[in-house]
């Protein structure tokens, strides 16, 4: 028997005074979500059942009523827009086409992103999905339900709360966020304290303060609403913090209250820590399974809800950092479940993983979609433009696979394009293995190269010795003459030497080298030898 899917009661409970200013028609809360989907009019929208859609650039009334109307025809669960498009005075056609196909129309605050509603949704619903039974209940909450957890703070402290980790990392809030000032109103939305914020904390030492004491720390002056903080701790190790935005300094009940909320959050935590490393760890050994293939990948594949009949392509994502940096595993596991919010927003379908340094993911794609390749590209380019610069992640997309069987070929040739943009010759992030073949190809025969005795003679060979020798750029001028198709002019610009030098060392290096560069197999050669990276 399956476990039951979340319900759309506990979206408007945990995000209803966060996220919504209205809501048009009459929601059923026991009504099952299935996941979170974004309404593109070029995209197929028959994976819209069960779903919550999106309706990012859908405005005006009449446009609205249209995505309400489709929507309920596909049995989707909910509908959300911006809130002007159901300002008083526009509403009235929106809210006849809801109650024409029973459908709740939700309204999105001000200054919430389609990104953050897209991950908040995720995470509400994921939930339900990871911990479909109450098991151990400490404190009668069920475990690792952190949300229910921040509600029962929250009342007892009669104050909005927030569970952050150690990083300042939201892990849950409580309901009546919107009690509270702006600055808790960007941490929700935003899932982080503000950088600007946590500097000041940092420079002020609250941090410290508050990890080295075991009592609650009350701040005021930071926002237009004080603070009440406590660590949350397990023995010595620091599990992360409760906040409360509160009206004033607190009575001794209620610093008693959330020092016994803390112990409380502990215990949760550290089930949550642990329930979401073995949901983590069975996911990859499933998504590693229906990778490689064999008797087995089919069942991995459904156990992973991967429809037989549904086209799929296979992402892999690997950081091109110091692989010995001190926190890269952190970095990387960081990048996977970066990675997982992303395509859950675009299919609720998708399954993502860390194996092995590289994180990989399968994106199926609608059905009735020819160019699942395409738009596999088209999400990945769009996930490294929102990371930007400062995580240096290259991503690889395989080729189309028809249903789960066919993943292992959709995998290598992800994993060979990863190969060649990691390689750093590229001037992208994203590519498909048929726009990077011949990089491909070189990247292998490098990887082979370098197991196998280099020839000891040769003209790069004795140039690169000679350069090391005399401190020249020999191989330098060469590599550019090459690239520059013969060139002078635009060779000896590339290397920022005058015309005159670059053709004394062009002559100096055929000396040196013993290369004719008069011969095309001789140019072939020398240019086949750089292009290997050795």
């Amino acid at each position: 028997m399956s476990a039951p899917r979340p319900r759309l009661g506990r979206i408007l409970g945990d995000l209803g005074s966060t996220l919504f200013d209205s809501v048009i028609g009459t929601p059923d809360p026991a009504r099952e979500v299935g996941g979170v989907v974004i309404h593109d009019p070029q995209d197929d929208p028959s994976s819209w059942r069960d779903s919550v859609v999106l309706g990012v650039g859908v405005h005006g009334p009449d446009h609205v009523a249209e995505l309400v109307r489709l929507a309920g025809k596909l049995a989707a669960a909910a509908v959300i827009v911006r809130s002007p498009a159901l300002r008083p005075g526009h509403a009235d056609e929106v809210r006849e086409a809801a109650d024409q196909v029973g459908l709740p129309v939700l309204s999105l605050v001000r200054g919430a992103s389609w990104t953050q509603v897209a991950a908040l949704l995720r995470t509400v619903l994921w939930v339900d999905e990871a911990w479909p039974k109450p098991g151990e209940s400490p404190g009668g909450i069920p475990s690792g339900d952190l949300f229910a957890l921040a509600n029962a703070v929250a009342a007892l402290m009669d104050a909005p709360v927030t569970i952050e980790d150690r990083d300042s990392r939201v892990l849950a809030f409580s309901h009546r966020q919107d009690e509270a000032d702006s600055s808790r109103i960007a941490t929700v939305l935003g899932r982080q304290v503000p950088s600007e914020i946590r500097r000041v904390l940092e420079a002020q030492g609250v941090f410290r303060t508050l990890y080295q004491s075991g009592a609650p720390l009350y701040l005021d002056g930071l926002s237009s609403m004080p603070r009440a903080a406590i660590a949350v701790r397990a023995g010595d190790e620091i599990l992360g913090s409760v906040w409360a935005a509160v009206s004033g300094p607190l009575s001794p009940e209620r610093e008693n209250a959330l020092r016994d909320a803390a112990k409380l959050v502990a215990l949760h935590l550290l089930r949550f820590r642990a329930d979401s490393d073995v949901q983590r760890r069975l996911r990859a050994d499933l998504l590693a399974t229906a990778l490689e293939g064999g008797p087995t990948a089919a069942d991995a594949a459904v156990r992973l809800g991967l429809d037989a009949r549904t086209s799929c392509c296979v992402l892999a994502l690997a950081l091109t950092g110091d692989p010995l940096a001190a926190d890269r595993v952190a970095d990387e596991q960081r990048m996977a479940d970066a990675l997982a919010v992303h395509l859950s927003a675009m299919h609720h379908g998708t399954a993502t993983a860390l194996l092995d340094g590289v994180v990989y993911a399968v994106l199926p794609s609608p059905p009735g979609r020819v160019d699942a390749e395409r738009r596999a590209l088209r999400i990945a380019e769009g996930f490294v433009s929102r990371i930007g610069e400062r995580v240096p992640a290259v991503i690889g997309v395989g080729r189309a696979a028809t249903g789960p069987a066919e993943l292992p070929l959709s995998k290598a040739g992800a994993d060979r394009a990863l190969r060649a943009l990691r390689r750093g010759r590229l001037p992208r992030r994203v590519a498909s293995f048929g726009e990077v073949y011949m990089e491909s190809l070189l990247a292998d025969l490098a990887e082979r190269v370098s197991d196998e005795e280099l020839p000891t003679l040769g003209p790069i060979v004795r140039l690169r010795a000679y350069d090391a020798r005399h401190q020249t750029r020999l191989t330098e001028t060469l590599a550019a003459w090459l690239d520059a198709f013969g060139d002078v002019n635009a060779a000896s610009h590339a290397v920022n030497v005058h015309p005159n030098t670059f053709r004394y060392r062009l002559r100096r290096l055929t000396e040196v080298g013993g290369i004719d560069l008069d011969d095309p197999d001789a140019r072939f050669n020398a240019m086949f030898q750089l292009r290997l990276g050795r």
